[in-house]
């Protein structure tokens, strides 16, 4: 059964926020998602400003109408 909560990385060790239901010295898969966001404001906007010239780059133009509900579904 999967367990899902936060944990503080400290001295090579993860503390979990709340109590699991393991046994002791048990095996499990961790996969550690950074909850903190440790990068600096300039390198945000750097991200950031090359995300927006790369959207500015693609042309993408159409002439038709939108599809309808039934041509999304096809339902023969």
């Amino acid at each position: 059964m999967a367990q899902f909560t936060e944990a503080i990385y400290t001295n090579g060790v993860f503390k979990p926020k709340d109590e699991l239901a393991l046994h002791e010295a048990q095996r499990v898969r961790l996969t550690v998602e950074p909850l903190d966001d440790d990068a600096a404001p300039s390198e945000r906007s750097a991200a950031l400003a090359r995300l927006v010239a790369e959207i500015e780059k693609v042309n993408f133009f159409s002439c038709e109408g939108l599809p309808t509900r039934d041509e999304l579904h096809d339902r023969s």
